[in-house]
Parts: structure tokens; C-alpha cells; sequence
């Protein structure tokens, strides 16, 4: 899959980003999510921090899937979600 890489500023709180783009002539509305999740907010020691990115992911809005987890920090993890509906429209873009 082709992808489309983009800074984002770390900034407090939920970021919505959205993208049009044109593939294969057919514009398409891109949405994106990115969160930092803070490790403090797990309540699990620091051993544990994989657990607490599968319970984050599970419990996850459903509308949204995982689509990128940024590298840590001591404090947080910045994880990217895209919304399911255009996940599976870019695959099929892509394979038409």
C-alpha cells in the first residue's frame, strides 16, 4: 500500500486530520486521528506497557483503526487511527 506521510505536531489532546486526495481520478476524503496516550493513565507499572497498548486498541472507538503507533516517550505514545470506512475504500482504490 502506498502511504502518505505527514507531520504532526505533538500538541495536548485529540488531533482530527483530514485529507482529500485523488486516486485513479476519484477524489476521496482521508480522515485521521492522532492521541497521545500518557502511560500514567494505564495504571500499570512500566514493564507493562505493551498490555496497556492492547487494552487502549480493544477498548478504542470502533469506528477508528489503528493505523500508526509513533515512537514513545517516557510519557506517552502517540498512536494514529483512520477511520475503517476509508481504510477499506483506499484498498479498494488501490486494487481497482
Amino acid at each position: 500500500m502506498a502511504h502518505i506521510a505527514i507531520p504532526i505536531p505533538t500538541q495536548l489532546g485529540k488531533q482530527d486530520i483530514e485529507i482529500e486526495v485523488t486516486i485513479n481520478g476519484q477524489k476521496q476524503a482521508l480522515h485521521y486521528r492522532v492521541e497521545l496516550f500518557y502511560w500514567e493513565d494505564c495504571g500499570l507499572p512500566q514493564i507493562d506497557r505493551a498490555d496497556c497498548l492492547k487494552r487502549i486498541l480493544a477498548t478504542y472507538d470502533q469506528d477508528w483503526t489503528l493505523y500508526y503507533i509513533g515512537a514513545p516517550t517516557d510519557d506517552f505514545v502517540p498512536i494514529t487511527f483512520v477511520k475503517k470506512e476509508d481504510l477499506w475504500l483506499q484498498k479498494s482504490l488501490m486494487f481497482s
